[in-house]
């Protein structure tokens, strides 16, 4: 019997936090939504050290992803990228990389299961890195989530994985002089939609704001391609910590920034 008034009341209480979030997306929405919004998901070791041990902050901070991937779709948000692994973190100590490849592989897993997120929102998985960098068992469990849902028509979220933009430059500078061969343009220069086409971004529009937890203002070798006029905020909260109101306002100082961002544009030829 108290399990189950334990379950109603947390089914009340579910059901009112949607409401009130429906009618604070529903405020922000008269004004710009960001179409594209990227994460820098830093401080998660950080965390770690404050409460019982590495798995213990990127576990929090999984759940975290999947609030935040909730409340962005809810928002009207089309497109969410993480940066979870670069290539530089492949330094640390080969117990603590082992350790986040298991739980990586783990967690790829779990999204792709019949009740989670990305069923209930049709969602598309990318993975943007040198994928052959990774485990085999990741690699082929990321491969297994965009093929599984590269027909979804719902929003995509991209999680960048063995990944910094510099080596994201470097493919696609790669990838764009071997197509020249092949087509034997070999005397034409290379043209910036060239290496557009063949970075991993391709297809997905450059975010309109980039967040960025524990008050860190750099972009740590993050889409610096993408991001030339991106809104930046810096949240103080680490990872785990990050939560529903430290987005909303990020939303907000986007908002406010809007127009002079448009303005930008606009003189520097990007629209229109």
């Amino acid at each position: 019997m108290v399990k189950h008034d334990q379950s109603f009341i947390s089914k009340i209480t579910t059901n009112i936090f949607f409401v009130l979030r429906q009618c604070l997306f529903s405020i922000l929405s008269f004004g710009p939504v960001p179409t594209h919004i990227a994460f820098i998901m830093d401080g998660n070791r950080r965390y770690a050290k404050r409460h019982t041990g590495t798995g213990t902050g990127h576990n929090v901070g999984f759940q975290t992803l999947i609030s935040t991937l909730q409340y962005c779709y809810e928002m009207g948000v089309k497109c969410v990228t993480v940066y979870a692994f670069s290539i530089d973190n492949f330094k640390r100590d080969p117990l603590e990389v082992q350790s986040l490849m298991h739980l990586m592989q783990e967690k790829i897993e779990e999204l792709l299961q019949e009740e989670s997120l990305v069923q209930k929102y049709q969602i598309r998985i990318n993975f943007w890195g040198d994928l052959h960098l990774l485990n085999e068992s990741v690699r082929l469990s990321a491969e297994k989530a965009m093929n599984k849902t590269k027909n979804s028509k719902g929003p995509v979220f991209s999680i960048c994985v063995a990944y910094t933009s510099t080596n994201e430059i470097v493919n696609s500078v790669e990838k764009s002089c071997r197509e020249r061969r092949e087509k034997e343009q070999k005397d034409e220069l290379l043209k910036i939609t060239d290496l557009e086409r063949n970075l991993y971004s391709n297809g997905c529009k450059e975010p309109d704001l980039v967040i960025r937890t524990s008050g860190e203002t750099r972009l740590s070798n993050f889409l610096l391609w993408q991001t030339g006029f991106t809104h930046l905020q810096n949240p103080d909260p680490l990872w785990p910590q990050f939560g529903l109101r430290n987005l909303v306002w990020s939303v907000l100082e986007y908002q406010r920034v809007f127009k002079y961002l448009e303005k930008r544009k606009e003189r520097d030829g990007v629209l229109g």
